[in-house]
């Protein structure tokens, strides 16, 4: 999810729970706390954005799991892939790569038929290659420690959803590296959300009540916590 996307939801229904703003790009709500306008109204977006979005995740599955989501958002909202996440864990068996990688033509088709998941034959498939390419990845230091890599020096201080970067030089590596290394489905702006999801970098607005809440960074947008372990 990128800060600022369209999610569907309408400015009459944003003012009407909102109490105000602090800026032109954050809404303050009912309580108290200022948050971009894509997080302000849908009960189920806000409490992903006060709770997950940008905030650190780490373990192969995890990182898999977000890796495989942000894939199928491609051309989407963020809101359709959380409500059908349960789902999506239940079928890719909480995205464990093992199982995802044994999954047979015959459980494609079956996905193909369920409709409480996106069904886009181009990225199951997707999800089924890139679990192959996540398990091949353990004999060169893992998928997690692939992706936080490529954590940058500083991280972007956005006052307004338009200065919220969609790529990066480390987003545009990163999907290099990843495409070297048999994934599918990671372009650069693929890869900038996944890394604004799960805290590489944050592009939580300047002004929103969730600015320099992952621990990894400080709100000035200089680092605080390396995360042991990782590159």
């Amino acid at each position: 999810m990128r800060a600022g996307e369209t999610t569907g939801g309408s400015e009459s229904a944003a003012a009407s729970e909102t109490t105000g703003t602090t800026s032109g790009a954050v809404v303050v709500g009912p309580d108290g706390l200022a948050r971009p306008t894509w997080a302000a109204t849908d009960p189920l977006l806000r409490e992903y954005y006060d709770t997950e979005w940008g905030m650190p995740v780490t373990g192969e599955a995890a990182v898999f799991e977000r890796l495989s989501l942000e894939a199928f958002q491609s051309g989407l909202s963020w809101a359709t892939v959380l409500r059908k996440r349960p789902a999506f864990r239940e079928v890719f068996h909480d995205f464990d790569p093992d199982a995802v990688a044994a999954m047979t033509d015959g459980d494609i088709a079956r996905l193909m038929q369920d409709a409480r998941i996106i069904r886009n034959r181009r990225k199951i498939e997707a999800t089924r290659t890139n679990a192959h390419a996540t398990v091949m990845l353990r004999a060169d230091g893992g998928l997690e420690r692939l992706v936080w890599s490529y954590r940058p020096e500083r991280t972007p201080l956005p006052r307004t959803p338009q200065e919220v970067p969609t790529t990066s030089p480390e987003s545009v590596a990163l999907s290099k590296e990843l495409r070297r290394r048999g994934f599918v489905f990671v372009g650069p702006t693929t890869m900038h959300a996944l890394m604004e999801a799960i805290g590489i970098v944050d592009t939580h607005l300047v002004d929103s009540h969730r600015r320099g809440s992952s621990g990894v960074w400080n709100p000035d947008g200089t680092p605080r916590l390396r995360i042991a372990t990782l590159g």
